[in-house]
């Protein structure tokens, strides 16, 4: 298990004592990381050469015995990169739903907006129709009323039967008074019993005549009630028109939505289309980086081998004074020095290349761990799926960089050991010279190897040249690709959010169409509605007409038959007055 530690160094009376690791966090899985609780701390190896406060990562087995420990700088920073990408990414997740939330806020406002006015358009269609409903309870009263009055004619024709029937025997005593006068040789007068008589029809007669205000206050209050409905009808028909034409109006307005719903599905095809051009660039740029990958793993194997005649070369080398690389050493002041002051500084030189040894080494086993590490990011990619691939490719990223770095660190390293080793050897050739351990012949001309070193050495600089300009090329690639594929994500979230609003435009469309249906419909059985309505009062109205004009006919009839049978009753009265004055 990997943890994070602090290095501390406990100091006592008697000098200080052996390292210890504090630890501070524990890795639970590859993004999160625990606190440790307590105060839990673990020995350090002899090779620990921290100092104190130093932040270190240990890997621990399961019997609590640390397997592994280098400095924590570059992994804090992996970390810390890796955390401020995460960071970011739930930061564009967070607009995501913020977005997500304002545009279902709006949707849901719009759709009760839509609902209150359905609601205030059903509430005028039910009082639309009970207005109907009262308005067909009152064609049944006026139909009644014309009944009534259908009744009253009836009633008017038989009392002018009866009123004819008078007239006929008020003509028949007229006739039969004047064949008596004509009998009579024209005697003047009347008996009394003869003036009774037509008297009695006279007054049959007025008592016959039909009383016309009677007919005439139904009439008009038909007439009243037929002209309030006639305006009820009118206010109705208004009111249906203006119903049609905010309905007609509201049909245009959906016609342009549908235009624009057109327009958005045309506009989300283009983007869709834009997103499949971005991806296919990504997998191109993928493909290239692949390439140069490739290349950039044929000069890294070119670089070893020629890493590897380098130290062949080196390994040919005599450790005598007689064959060097340069002439760094002054063997004549070596020879002229003290014996004393030459141990010395041999031994100097040989804790020095102990030293450097080790950090070589310990460099070299790190680069080989980070090497590692590549590799199975590598893997990783090929079987990770596409969302965590972007994460795995910037861990890639970042550990190539780390490893072109310590590698570059090494290549002089290496030849600075080398060197040293060089140097020392030639220190040790000389003191063991004057110690008479061994015997020397005549020295030869020393072989400089330093000018093919130096070829060696331009060869493999330029190599590495070429492969610092591939990794940098791939890194711009990868920062490319990197910002590419966030614009792709960005665009499949909005692609996403966009489909989700216009397929919820063209839902509350194609609803508000369906209620727009829904209204024509009873818009259309209102007017079925009113037109029958509007036929019956127009028949009622002139049956009103025919009884007006027939009353007025009867108005005039009995105006004439009054006066009639005023003239006659003047006419019996002086007829009858000489009988009675003789009498």
């Amino acid at each position: 298990m990997l943890y994070l530690a602090e290095v501390q160094k406990k100091t006592g009376f008697i000098g200080s004592g052996k390292p210890e690791f504090k630890l501070l966090a524990c890795q639970r899985s590859e993004h999160n990381w625990s606190a440790v609780t307590g105060e839990e701390s673990l020995t350090a190896p002899d090779d620990a050469s921290y100092n104190a406060g130093a932040l270190v990562m240990i890997e621990v087995s399961g019997s609590r015995q640390i397997q592994r420990h280098y400095e924590a700088g570059r992994t804090l920073t992996s970390i810390l990169q890796n955390f401020s990408n995460l960071s970011k990414k739930s930061k564009t997740q967070e607009e995501e739903i913020e977005q997500w939330k304002q545009s279902l806020t709006f949707q849901s406002q719009e759709l009760n907006r839509r609902e209150l006015e359905l609601e205030a358009r059903q509430e005028q269609v039910e009082q639309a129709e009970a207005d109907l409903e009262q308005l067909d309870a009152q064609r049944q009263e006026l139909e009644q009323l014309r009944q009534s009055l259908e009744q009253q004619q009836e009633e008017l024709s038989r009392k002018n039967t009866d009123l004819e029937g008078a007239w006929a025997h008020l003509n028949g005593e007229m006739r039969r008074l004047e064949e008596q006068r004509a009998e009579g040789g024209g005697a003047a007068g009347l008996d009394p019993e003869q003036v009774a008589t037509l008297q009695g029809a006279l007054n049959r007669l007025t008592e016959a005549v039909m009383p016309i205000e009677a007919l005439r206050d139904p009439l008009t209050h038909a007439t009243d009630g037929l002209n309030y409905h006639q305006g009820l009808l009118g206010d109705y028909r208004q009111a249906l028109e203006n119903q049609r034409q905010g309905l007609e109006q509201r049909q245009q307005e959906l016609d342009q939505q549908a235009s624009q719903l057109e327009q958005r599905w045309a506009d989300w095809r283009q983007a869709e289309t834009s997103l499949t051009a971005k991806r296919e660039d990504l997998k191109l740029r993928q493909q290239t980086v692949k390439a140069h990958q490739d290349q950039i793993q044929a000069l890294s194997e070119t670089l070893q081998a020629q890493a590897n005649l380098h130290q062949k070369i080196y390994d040919l080398l005599n450790t005598t004074d007689k064959v060097r690389l340069s002439k760094k050493v002054d063997v004549a002041a070596l020879e002229a020095m003290d014996l004393e002051q030459l141990q010395a500084m041999v031994g100097d030189l040989e804790k020095d290349l102990e030293k450097m040894s080790r950090f070589v080494s310990d460099q070299e086993e790190e680069l080989a761990l980070e090497q590692q590490a590549i590799d199975e990011l590598k893997l990783r990619i090929e079987q990770a799926s596409e969302f965590d691939r972007l994460q795995l490719e910037t861990e890639l990223e970042e550990e190539q960089d780390r490893s072109q770095m310590l590698n570059e660190t090494l290549v002089g390293q290496r030849r600075n050991l080398l060197e040293r080793e060089e140097v020392l050897s030639q220190h040790q050739a000389v003191l063991r010279r004057r110690q008479g351990l061994t015997v020397e012949e005549t020295p030869v001309s020393a072989v400089d190897l330093e000018p093919l070193l130096n070829t060696i050495d331009g060869q493999r600089q330029q190599t590495t040249d070429t492969i610092q300009a591939l990794e940098t090329e791939v890194k711009q690639l990868h920062d490319g690709i990197g910002q590419l594929k966030r614009d792709i994500e960005t665009s499949e979230a909005a692609l996403a959010s966009q489909r989700a609003e216009v397929e919820a435009f063209e839902n509350d469309l194609r609803q508000q169409q369906r209620d727009l249906a829904g209204l024509m419909g009873k818009l259309a059985v209102c007017e079925e509605l009113l037109n029958p309505a509007q036929e019956s009062v127009n028949g009622l109205r002139q049956s009103l007409d025919g009884l007006a004009g027939g009353v007025t006919k009867l108005q005039e009839v009995n105006d004439y038959q009054l006066q009639a049978i005023a003239e006659l009753r003047q006419t019996v009265v002086n007829v009858g007055a000489p009988q009675m004055a003789a009498s």
